[in-house]
Order: structure tokens, then sequence, then C-alpha cells
């Protein structure tokens, strides 16, 4: 068993199929995670206002209120890290999700153990240390990274937590060419061989929130075949 932190993170797992409920559950804890369980997406939104989780764990597939529309309407007034469940068939609904704010998706069937590894690389990297740096600007963008803001022309950018990281990742290499391997690895934490599309999702939604004309970007260039570049 792991060792507990000192502030203890909530993971609020929100699936309709009680047994992966309880094995993602014993799996969390045994990890040293405060875990609560939703069986729909009603008695989710309840714990989201009462509870104040760290993350949430969420099937696309619920009764109710389903995983997407549920996801949006935690991404419309928070960046509370999501990561998604999805059945191998519903490539679009990830997708939809990711566009939607999502951090990250997981595949049923799944290894509660890697939902775990990914659970701890996001939190992780969610609360990293500011860079010694704290602040990067190029010309009217601004990115701070002690309040984990971004302006552009003085005006508040709303960021998901995966895309702060990503842009502050580019945005602090400028010029420096990555491909969705090396991003993947660096931003999200994972091995090549984990679906880039996540990549490319992300750098979409980047896009059309920090540039002018999101089909030609200013700061965020695609280099065709290799993968992106910023542009200061």
């Amino acid at each position: 068993m792991s060792t507990l932190t000192e502030e203890m993170d909530t993971v609020l797992v929100v699936d309709d199929e009680p047994t992966i409920r309880e094995v993602v559950v014993r799996y969390l804890e045994r990890e040293g995670y405060r875990a609560l369980e939703a069986g729909d997406g009603a008695e989710a939104e309840e714990m989201l206002r009462t509870d104040s989780p760290s993350l949430v764990i969420l099937d696309l597939m619920l009764p109710g209120t389903d995983g997407l529309d549920l996801c949006r309407r935690i991404r419309a007034r928070s960046s509370l890290p999501v990561i998604m469940l999805t059945a191998r068939g519903e490539e679009a609904d990830r997708i939809v999700g990711l566009e939607l704010g999502a951090d990250d998706y997981v595949t049923k069937p799944f290894s509660p153990r890697e939902l775990v590894a990914r659970v701890r690389t996001v939190l992780r990297r969610t609360a990293q240390p500011a860079d010694p740096r704290e602040r990067i600007q190029h010309g009217d963008l601004v990115v701070d990274s002690s309040t984990r803001e971004v302006y552009k022309g003085g005006a508040l950018v709303k960021l998901t937590a995966k895309e702060f990281d990503l842009l502050w990742f580019l945005a602090a290499h400028p010029r420096h060419v990555f491909s969705r391997e090396h991003l993947m690895s660096r931003v999200w934490g994972y091995e090549a061989a984990f679906d880039t599309g996540t990549v490319t999702v992300h750098i979409r939604r980047l896009r059309a929130k920090i540039e002018n004309d999101p089909a030609h970007p200013r700061h965020v260039h695609t280099v065709w075949g290799i993968g992106y570049r910023f542009s200061p």
C-alpha cells in the first residue's frame, strides 16, 4: 500500500455498473486516495457540489444525464480533471469528450492498475510546482504558471488543466518541434504507444482559444509529418 499524502486527493468514480465502481474504488483506496461513488449523473452532480473531488473518473454511458453531458457541465464551471471510461466502439464519443475538455480516457475493459496510474499522472501534473520563470510572454499572449492563468490581449483565456500544461510546455520551448509521441510522454506522462490523437484534439482546442485565426495560427504551428512547434 502506498504512503498517504498529507492532503488526501478525492476521486469521484461515476459508473452505473456497481462491480466496476467497487473494483476501481478498492484500487484507488489501496493507493492512498479517498474514493467516492456515483451510479448516475444526478448523484454525481450532487457529490460534485458537496464533496469537491480532486478528479472525476466518468463513464460515458450513464442512465439519465449521460457522461458527455456531465463532462460538459463540469467543464462549464471548472477545470476539474476528468478521465473518461469508454467502450471500444465509442471512438466518436471519445473525440467529443476530449473536445469538451476531458483530460484523458481509458477504454473498457481496462486494467485497474493502469487507470490508477492515469489518475496519479493527471493529478501530479495538475499540481506540479511552477516553472522557476513562472511567467512566459510572447506578444499579447501571457502564460503564468504560478496562477495557471493565460491572458490574450489582457483578457483571461479559460483553459482546462491539460490545455494549460500543453501550452506551457510548448511556450517554454519556442521554435522546438515536438512529435505527438514526445508530447504524450512529456505532457501526459504516457508512452508513445498511447493514442496520440489525444494530442491532436488538444492542439485544436488550444488554437481555438488562443489564436486570432485558428485556421492560420500565429503561435501553434503544425510541422507536417513531424509534430508541432510554438512560434513566439
